[in-house]
């Protein structure tokens, strides 16, 4: 009890502090003030033959296939970490899908089961019939203690075959434009299996990374995501994304198990983190972002240090739709 309630002075200590940060500093950042009027196809807009894999800010989402996770009421507030389908989340301009499973096949977060992968792959091959030039990191691996889903390369292979960049690191370096018709970066991430050689339509792990700083407490998670990105080379010294993931993480010492209120922590210091990062001279190195429950002003901050980070106007013509 001690523990528990020593813990809840630090969340509120490091709350009010964050708070505090917000109302000494200047949080500007470039394209801070950008709104995109058309975030399905939002890529689409941009000159295409002008930005590389690597260039791109991408949004993302972390546990994206969560919506409907556990018993409402009971169990999904505990691994909640998205309200909207893979679909909408894409519609509304996120591009970096976050997807666990298990041996069935199914979605999953930490022993918690939901639908099957089945789901987010067609949400993500109706998005892409929809569209015509946008591109997703779609990242899958294996949760848990699970084992991996039998042959599900190959399955993967099967489901997004035409649509998938092979794995290639000097893609990473290739205007968007010389990719099409492909869109899909699929990264498996297996616990047994061998992991996606190269030449394979499936990318494999070595091509994404990240700190993963498991903890509810929002200033340590923002200031330990600086200091890490610090840690990385600029994006074009580098054959691999980088993600930092704007997320706080219920702890079973904490007062709060419930996903939401943790999250929501740091939730609303996206432009706040944006702006740091600028500050401390990182803005080359900034290249997936994501956080739990996106919504459309995160994937604008993200669109915005895009298109003013490599000097991009927007194709007026197809900047609306």
């Amino acid at each position: 009890m001690g523990a528990q309630v020593s813990k809840e002075r630090l969340v509120k200590k490091e709350k009010r502090q964050l708070k505090e940060k917000v109302s000494t500093c200047d949080i500007t950042f470039p394209g801070c003030d950008f709104h995109h009027p058309n975030h399905k196809e939002w890529m689409s807009t941009l000159p295409l033959q002008n930005l590389k894999l690597r260039d791109v800010v991408w949004p993302g989402t972390h546990d994206s296939a969560t919506n409907k996770i556990g018993v409402p009421g009971i169990s999904r507030p505990f691994a909640r970490c998205q309200k909207l389908s893979c679909y909408n989340q894409l519609c509304i301009g996120v591009r970096v899908l976050d997807i666990r499973v298990q041996e069935d096949r199914r979605v999953c977060h930490g022993c918690l089961k939901s639908y099957l992968v089945d789901v987010v792959i067609n949400d993500l091959k109706k998005f892409l019939a929809e569209t015509s030039k946008e591109f997703v990191i779609l990242e899958i691996r294996t949760e848990f203690n699970y084992k991996d889903p039998p042959a599900f390369d190959q399955w993967l292979i099967s489901q997004l075959g035409d649509h998938l960049v092979p794995q290639n690191a000097s893609f990473l370096g290739r205007p968007l434009i010389e990719l099409l018709p492909k869109r899909v970066i699929c990264i498996w991430r297996p616990r047994q299996s061998p992991a996606p050689s190269p030449g394979s339509p499936l990318w494999s792990s070595a091509y994404l990374k990240d700190n993963w700083i498991d903890t509810d407490l929002p200033l340590t998670k923002f200031s330990v995501n600086i200091t890490n990105l610090q840690k990385h080379p600029p994006n074009d010294q580098r054959s691999y994304f980088y993600r930092v993931e704007n997320t706080a993480t219920p702890q079973v010492t904490g007062p709060v198990l419930c996903v939401y209120p943790v999250t929501s922590r740091i939730r609303g210091y996206a432009r706040l983190f944006l702006a740091e990062v600028f500050k401390e001279g990182l803005g080359d190195r900034l290249q997936i972002f994501s956080g739990d429950f996106v919504e459309p002003d995160f994937v604008d901050n993200c669109i915005g240090v895009t298109i003013a980070r490599n000097n991009l106007q927007l194709e007026q013509s197809d900047a609306t739709g």
